[in-house]
């Protein structure tokens, strides 16, 4: 008999003690009678045992000869001393033919190295039984598998070996795992088969298997699928998956090659499939199966009388095995589908470690953004705004810098969008309205014989919409003492542009009371000077993209258009009694012809960088210096 070893491992000599006179006496008795299990034909019982009636004998050896379950008496050699006719049948043999036959030999107990092990110590008396599964061939050709257990016989050296075939049940187990595995609509395998095929190819222990050492993989998600369902009907879209799925295995045919015979396809779940790939050859083939994919999707689908075109995002990850782990591959990968979605879907995008190390400190900044504000994490520095006739200090600018415990200072452009997507932009601008108010008016208490300096905060319209901005404002105003009128709310152009109903209502409330409202970043957005007219606004400042085009240093040659566009800007914005304040003014050429134009106040390196409160107050006061 043939068996197919559980594992690996080599079969020790066998080291057979010498045959007892007992031993032989069973034998005997096997050969001539078939003795019931435990039951020789010489009385030899160990000392205490019971004794049986030669009637219970005859009962014990009939149940035994025609038991259905197949059964052996091995000694403690090993060898077969009696078998019943139900494991001759599953051997193909006769009963009598497997007396003295070694028993491992027959159900394939010596071709791994722990069945055999465990078996040994059974027939020694220092195990009390143990269990497996075999898989064994008759001689007709035909294989089956076998559950084998070995066991003592009660007060006798002997041990009982039974073999029950559980072919059948065995076969319906694989229906039921395939079933359990597979995906019911596109009879793929499943997310489950999936990650147990990939936790198989990322096993460390097959490292040094033959291949690449390298693994690949398409995350691929639909375009519009949604849009089908809703319109068609599930049924439809589920036979679209069908066809899909058909496609996807086509082109892995095409160009599988891994260990396993091929690359696997899986169905993750929804729209979402997944093509593995074991033992890759780096991106380049991961590149050509995700085109060929696209291509193929991108061929018409005729289901009942319907033409669909469909396309596809597909995210690639390709790597060494060693040092990568299933969850790690798999976040690589939905960050790349996600990537591909977001360049315009109906293409594939290969994992960028630089971009993903991007997006892993947005999402750290993230998620310590509100804990940030709470600690006290947040500082203000001003920038100072200077009359652009006299030279003289007019008021600042307050911008916010985040002294990060890990990624150090950071400017607003690193976290202000991330306040706004989460919310914590209304907990955090706040903050800076009440601290730039309390720091204006302590200028002011400090030096009460000069002009009192205003303050311009940033305002999100995300704080219009999702606090009392109005409320806020009097408060601050009131418990820090700082005249309205020395406060200036500082909105972007497309903020602005789009408000009605309530922020429109709320900035009206603000001028109502006092407050500055200005327009930053003016001519960048919409531009929709009808809007001019109607909201109140106080002040714009212009773009430092316009400003730029006023060099005439080192050989630059400046923009004509630029300065007859911000001339005209500044005349109408008079006209609507409006202040113009010019950004980004860094050369004493660029002040000149801005002062020339109108402008009335400036903003820039020129004067200063954002510095802190204390360098303000040192320059309140100065004499002011002409650029």
């Amino acid at each position: 008999m043939s068996g197919t070893p559980e594992g690996p491992g080599s079969v020790p000599a066998s080291i057979r003690p010498p045959v007892t006179e007992r031993q032989e006496a069973v034998r005997s008795a096997a050969a001539h009678s078939t003795a019931a299990p435990g039951a020789p034909a010489h009385s030899t019982a160990a000392p205490g045992a019971p004794v049986h009636s030669a009637a219970e004998l005859r009962d014990y050896r009939a149940a035994f000869n025609t038991a259905r379950l197949g059964m052996a008496v091995v000694d403690r050699e090993g060898l077969v001393v009696a078998a019943n006719a139900a494991l001759a049948g599953l051997l193909g043999a006769e009963p009598a033919g497997l007396a003295r036959q070694t028993a491992a030999d027959l159900v394939d107990l010596a071709t791994d190295s722990r069945t055999w092990h465990a078996y040994r110590e059974v027939l020694g008396g220092h195990r009390a039984g143990f269990r497996c599964t075999r898989r064994l061939k008759h001689p007709d050709g035909h294989s089956l598998w076998a559950e084998v257990s070995v066991t003592p016989v009660p007060d006798s050296p002997q041990v009982l070996l039974s073999v029950a075939d559980v072919s059948d049940r065995r076969e319906l187990q694989a229906k039921l795992r395939h079933l359990q595995m597979h995906d019911p609509v596109t009879r793929l395998p499943n997310r489950s088969l999936f990650f147990e095929r990939l936790s198989a190819a990322l096993d460390p222990t097959a490292y040094g298997q033959p291949g690449t050492g390298r693994i690949g993989l398409c995350y691929l998600d639909l375009d519009g699928f949604k849009a089908v369902n809703d319109t068609l009907g599930h049924r439809f879209g589920d036979r679209l998956l069908s066809e899909v799925a058909a496609r996807l295995t086509h082109c892995a045919d095409q160009s599988g090659y891994g260990r396993s015979g091929g690359h696997l396809v899986a169905r993750l779940g929804g729209d979402e499939f997944a093509l593995l790939v074991e033992d890759s050859t780096g991106t380049e083939q991961l590149a050509d199966l995700a085109g060929s994919v696209l291509a193929a999707l991108q061929k018409p689908f005729e289901l009942s009388g319907h033409r669909l075109s469909v396309s596809a995002s597909i995210g690639v990850v390709e790597r060494l095995v060693a040092g990568t782990s299933a969850t790690g591959l798999m976040q690589a990968a939905d960050t790349t589908l996600y990537w591909a979605k977001a360049d315009g879907k109906g293409r594939w995008t290969l994992f960028d470690p630089e971009r993903n190390a991007h997006r892993m400190t947005r999402q750290a900044l993230s998620s310590t953004l509100r804990p940030a504000v709470e600690s006290g994490e947040f500082v203000l520095e001003y920038q100072p705004l200077v009359d652009m006739a006299g030279g003289a200090l007019k008021g600042v600018e307050a911008l916010v810098r985040w002294e990060h415990p890990q990624f150090g200072r950071l400017t607003p452009n690193r976290f202000i969008t991330l306040a706004e997507e989460d919310g914590s932009i209304v907990q955090l601008g706040g903050w800076v309205l009440r601290t730039a108010c309390r720091q204006a008016r302590q200028w002011q208490l400090d030096h009460p014989d000069e002009p009192p300096l205003f303050v311009s905060v940033n305002v999100a319209v995300r704080q219009v919409w999702d606090s009392d901005l109005v409320g806020e404002v009097a408060g601050i105003l009131a418990e820090t003492g700082l005249a309205p009128d020395l406060l200036q709310l500082e909105l972007t152009e497309s903020a602005l542009m789009g408000s009605a109903g309530r922020p429109l209502q709320a900035l009206q409330a603000l001028s109502d009371m006092g407050v500055q409202i200005a327009i930053d970043d003016f001519g960048t957005g919409y531009s929709n000077l009808a809007y001019l007219s109607r909201l109140p606004v106080s002040v714009l400042k212009l773009d430092g993209s316009f400003v730029s085009g006023f060099r005439y240093e080192e050989g630059t040659h400046p923009n004509p258009a630029d300065e007859v566009i911000v001339e005209a800007l500044v005349q109408l914005a008079h006209r609507l009694g409006l202040t113009v304040t010019a950004e980004c003014v860094e050369t004493a050429g660029q002040a000149a012809r801005l002062r020339r134009i109108g402008c009335d106040t400036g903003q820039g390196y020129l004067y200063s960088r954002a510095v802190a409160p204390e360098a303000i107050g040192a320059m309140i006061g100065a004499v002011p210096q002409r650029s």
